[in-house]
């Protein structure tokens, strides 16, 4: 789904639940060409996507978004601006469960918080 739209630049543990990354959005993606023309503006919808392919990634288990909570998107993410962004992630494992807070920001601007619950598919 998001096939070339960023890259994980960088992947580090700060202890047992914490975790802090750097993407690098791609700018050309062809989704930024219908949101919106001359004026691109990374979709909230991509952000979770990007939120659930990483906490895939550091706990090696296929998730299915169960709940999503506290959701504020709180500056707009342009990707010619701003094409770099870092997200911090709490990750808490209950039996069948994943609960994931996300912080994401650019330089000093916090663009977006959320906490998701995924339910483990496999």
């Amino acid at each position: 789904m998001l096939k070339d739209f960023y890259t994980l630049s960088s992947l580090e543990q700060q202890d047992a639940e914490n975790y802090l990354c750097t993407i690098t959005l791609n700018p050309q993606h062809p989704i930024f060409e219908g949101h919106f023309p001359n004026n691109s503006i990374t979709p909230g919808v991509c952000m979770m996507q990007i939120i659930k392919n990483i906490t895939e990634e550091i706990t090696g288990k296929e998730l299915f978004l169960e709940k999503t909570t506290n959701v504020k998107f709180m500056a707009l993410i342009n990707p010619q601006e701003h094409p770099s962004l870092q997200l911090t992630l709490t990750i808490q494992q209950s039996n069948n469960e994943i609960q994931v807070k996300n912080t994401t920001s650019f330089g000093e601007t916090v663009a977006l918080k959320l906490t998701n619950k995924y339910k483990i598919v496999s």
